[in-house]
């Protein structure tokens, strides 16, 4: 069975203080729930901090971006080695990224590369807009997205990527795609084309997380579906009761 995964994305929230206080109240509220993988995102000025305060808690760290070079003048960016020690995983391709910052189906799959080359875990993130879900195009631009993200990374790194679908039209808004159709994106389109690109065994293995408006009242009605392993959550994660809610619902649902 694929272990649960919930990242809380925090966007442009948190100081620094309020960061690492915000852990160390959210830690002893997981403790319990070993069979879910639990995973924070701060901002990039408050990763340090937070993976000191979060060290022997069995909660992981996430960065929010990364740049694909080593090192180079590319100013305000942050280079992977950067992020090494720090972060276990790093957010790709976020659907802010690629409509607020220009992010390429080609940057994207240059920074997916890299994360993996210097030990980080990509957690990819895959949307239709609204305009091409009522076009009947969510499958072609979501199977094009994740070929687009994976080109030339072979199947020995699928171990080590996690996949979110996050609809556009979803994030922020209030809307969410019902679990039904949640599922039938994640099982009969990503994972699909996973299946296409690397066989039906890895395909299997690969963690796939929904993103969208998700809340701790229609969680376990994401996480009861087969093939969604967990979400990429925004403002629910921001406050430690619907954190520890999101992820005692997604316990409850895997029965784990």
């Amino acid at each position: 069975m694929r272990k649960p995964i919930i990242a809380g994305n925090w966007k442009m929230y948190k100081t620094h203080a309020e960061s690492v206080a915000f852990v160390k109240e959210l830690a002893p509220r997981l403790a319990a729930y070993t069979g879910v993988e639990s995973v924070v995102c701060p901002t990039f000025v408050a990763l340090a901090g937070v993976c000191e305060a979060l060290k022997g808690s069995g909660i992981g760290v996430g960065a929010q971006n990364l740049h694909w070079e080593a090192q180079g003048a590319f100013t305000s960016q942050i280079a992977p080695p950067m992020l090494q020690g720090l972060a276990e995983y790093v957010i790709i391709g976020h659907s802010e990224c690629r409509a607020y910052l220009g992010e390429t189906d080609e940057m994207i799959n240059k920074k997916v590369k890299a994360a993996l080359a210097y030990g980080l875990k990509p957690i990819i993130a895959v949307g239709e807009s609204l305009t091409q879900n009522e076009a009947g195009q969510t499958a072609a631009v979501i199977g094009g997205q994740v070929r687009a993200a994976l080109d030339g990374v072979d199947a020995a790194n699928m171990t080590n990527i996690v996949l979110a679908y996050e609809p556009i039209w979803a994030i922020g808004t209030g809307k969410n795609a019902s679990s039904a159709i949640a599922q039938d994106v994640i099982g009969g389109t990503i994972r699909k084309t996973l299946t296409e690109l690397y066989g039906n065994s890895v395909a299997q293995g690969v963690r796939i997380q929904y993103g969208g408006s998700v809340k701790p009242d229609n969680m376990q009605d994401y996480m009861s579906q087969p093939d969604i392993d967990g979400a990429l959550v925004g403002g629910a994660s921001l406050k430690v009761d619907d954190f520890a809610k999101l992820i005692e619902a997604a316990a409850k649902a895997k029965g784990v």
